[in-house]
């Protein structure tokens, strides 16, 4: 195989960081994202000839189109976009205010959107590509004290499953990857938490933001192995929709799948005596 040309947002660490390294080691081309300049001097240096560096902030929509122009001019063209830079943000809905949830949602929905549709072009004059939307199994199942994040990443969800039958006829793949908790610095310093506590939520968002302090540094998650299990999914010719990574991934996925199952079936009578009746 030739080597391919790689889009990751976030490679300063974590999944980013673990995935940026394997596809390098593997042979491939890595342009990783970073929000600072310095950032991206340093990626380049270290990586020369196995891969580069842009600068790209997710809330800067004025971005988007220059990095994919900077990608299509240098290499001319893009074989695998990774959208995997993100935060996360804890909070009940009612303790997130609407500057705090806009937020979360430019950095996990609207950028990661805005930067698939600024490379879509190239994807579709080229006929191929591979789009990996990084969500998370907090995208599949709600949890409590995680609503905001929750929501960004079912939107993020909705509209990939949407593009992946939209793109299918020009040649292009489209896949969502699911993770669990991983070790990673997610839930570390730079997690994001409502700036207003409410009592009445302490015994579910509450209970939450603590179960997510405790954890941190110990989740059951393997980086590197994510990264494996990425890698694998770039290289199948008809690669699933989804990617559930983890135990803990498996398991919430599926009870979704099964509370699901027992509404759908609960109110199928109602459901189906809803409707028009059929005349003549």
């Amino acid at each position: 195989m030739d080597r391919r040309i790689w889009v990751i947002t976030g490679v300063s660490s974590g999944l980013g960081k673990a995935l940026a390294e394997l596809v390098m080691e593997q042979g491939d081309w890595v342009i990783g994202t970073f929000r600072q300049p310095e950032q991206v001097a340093d990626f380049t240096a270290a990586n020369a000839g196995r891969g580069s560096a842009l600068q790209l902030d997710l809330t800067r929509p004025d971005q988007f189109l220059k990095v994919a122009q900077a990608v299509e001019r240098d290499f001319g063209r893009i074989d695998v976009l990774v959208n995997n830079a993100g935060s996360g943000f804890a909070g009940a809905i009612e303790e997130t205010t609407d500057a705090e949830l806009r937020t979360i949602f430019e950095t996990n929905f609207f950028g990661p959107i805005a930067l698939t549709n600024a490379f879509l072009p190239l994807f579709r004059r080229q006929r191929s590509g591979h789009i990996i939307q990084l969500s998370s199994h907090g995208g599949v199942k709600a949890f409590p004290g995680f609503g905001g994040y929750n929501a960004s990443k079912f939107a993020l969800e909705g509209a990939s499953e949407a593009l992946a039958a939209e793109v299918a006829p020009l040649g292009i793949r489209v896949s969502i990857v699911e993770p669990g908790p991983f070790r990673t610095a997610f839930a570390g310093a730079g997690f994001g938490q409502a700036a207003q506590r409410l009592a009445d939520y302490e015994p579910t968002a509450g209970a939450f933001r603590e179960r997510m302090a405790q954890v941190h540094g110990r989740q059951e998650g393997d980086p590197a192995k994510a990264a494996e299990a990425i890698w694998q999914l770039s290289l199948q010719e008809k690669p699933p929709l989804r990617l559930p990574l983890g135990r803990i991934a498996l398991a919430s996925i599926t009870s979704k799948i099964e509370s699901l199952r027992q509404d759908v079936e609960a109110s199928r009578d109602v459901a189906s005596r809803a409707v028009f009746e059929s005349v003549g």
